[in-house]
């Protein structure tokens, strides 16, 4: 429960679509670092759930008033102390796949993984946790977006280039678009609690457009990433994932509440895994 399976697509997107990119190059992929890159992102995400489930137990954040799943350090399911040995443990394997990455490719991955775990950490924890200050979706860009996709593709070829940097911000702008509903579904419980996330700051109405804006930027960016970094034309399969925007977007823009933004948000989830893979097919039929 506490690992939160739903938010994974978002670890696992941007490597898949990092790999495609760099197999659309060369034709061939460096299995082991695929492998390392998959496993160190997808354990920074449990890791960063588990931190952020005990940080927002112990500064009151989660309250029986909550709308979302249940987690398990303030509803007293698991105690904090094991909790926090489990973040450290998702977090030990992360850095363990990293090391491997860093002899296959050199130590500038440690930095990367090393800059990526701090992130997931003061989140929500630390003294000034940068998810209490509305600044949330921006790491999220970066680091689900910018860095995990660009990062998979230079750990295949040890170069970065213009094709992963434009999908990047398609697959940045759908894993921000996850965390945006999560935030509008808690909008009025975090206000209460004295946590100021973007939607706290933006409003309903704000909120519910950036979702929007995010979804259609993603869809945008394949036909750009066509025209600008000669992606080829097999990329646009991925505009297919459009049939899935409609559910999710009438929810968001029509319901307040906890089942159905629930339901939104595992919609956009299945979205980002569904646009990733059809994106990485495209690239993977092009090489």
């Amino acid at each position: 429960m506490a690992a939160r399976p739903r938010t994974l697509p978002a670890a696992v997107a941007p490597v898949l679509v990092g790999s495609a990119a760099a197999y659309e190059v060369v034709g061939d992929l460096r299995v082991g670092t695929f492998l390392a890159a998959l496993v160190g992102s997808v354990f920074i995400q449990i890791g960063t759930n588990l931190a952020n489930d005990y940080s927002d137990a112990r500064r009151g954040a989660d309250t029986e008033e909550r709308l979302g799943p249940v987690r398990v350090t303030s509803a007293g399911l698991v105690t904090p102390r094991r909790v926090l040995a489990a973040t450290w443990l998702a977090f030990g394997v992360a850095v363990a796949a990293g090391l491997y990455l860093a002899a296959e490719v050199g130590p500038e991955i440690l930095a990367v993984g090393a800059v990526s775990i701090l992130a997931g950490v003061l989140y929500t924890g630390g003294p000034r946790p940068y998810g209490y200050a509305g600044l949330g979706e921006v790491f999220v860009f970066l680091f689900f977006g910018l860095v995990a996709v660009n990062g998979s593709y230079y750990v295949q070829l040890e170069e970065l280039a213009w094709l992963p940097f434009l999908l990047s911000i398609a697959v940045g702008c759908l894993a921000t678009a996850i965390l945006v509903v999560n935030n509008l579904r808690d909008l009025d419980t975090d206000r209460r609690a004295g946590k100021v996330t973007l939607a706290a700051r933006l409003g309903r109405e704000r909120t519910r457009l950036l979702y929007a804006v995010l979804v259609a930027i993603a869809f945008v960016m394949v036909p750009v990433a066509v025209l600008a970094a000669s992606a080829p034309a097999w990329t646009l399969l991925a505009l297919l994932a459009v049939g899935l925007v409609a559910p999710p977007l009438r929810a968001v823009f029509t319901r307040t509440d906890g089942p159905a933004l629930n339901g939104a948000l595992a919609g956009t989830g299945a979205l980002l895994a569904v646009f990733s893979l059809l994106l990485s097919a495209g690239l993977l039929a092009g090489a």
